[in-house]
């Protein structure tokens, strides 16, 4: 067994698990393990960019497996740039998505009154 399928095998065992580091969130409509970097969150708060008239972007950096990501209908990979995730009930906008090895750092962002 390699390295790369040890990695493979802890993202779920591991990472994503709810007992270990994530918790569970609706996304897309489906109940996965979801981890939220509060960390960066905390940090881009603190970077609130005011856009007009009282109007504040709200972003978020979420960690979902490839595998989980695709069980939501219609999502069968990496969400392209400005596409539309549904976490908890809340529509956000992609801001950006990477896929580091199974598992989708995704950045999103909403408007915030």
């Amino acid at each position: 067994m390699t390295f790369k399928d040890l990695i493979k095998k802890d993202v779920s065992a591991v990472f994503m698990n709810p007992d270990e580091f994530s918790d569970l969130h609706t996304l897309n409509g489906v109940q996965v393990p979801v981890q939220i970097d509060g960390n960066e969150q905390i940090e881009r708060e603190k970077r609130f960019n005011q856009n007009m008239d009282g109007i504040y972007v709200n972003q978020k950096l979420i960690y979902v497996s490839a595998e989980d990501y695709k069980k939501a209908p219609g999502r069968t990979g990496l969400p392209k740039q400005g596409s539309a995730i549904t976490l908890d009930a809340k529509v956000y906008r992609v801001v950006d998505a990477i896929d580091e090895g199974g598992v989708y750092s995704i950045t999103l962002e909403a408007n915030k009154a």
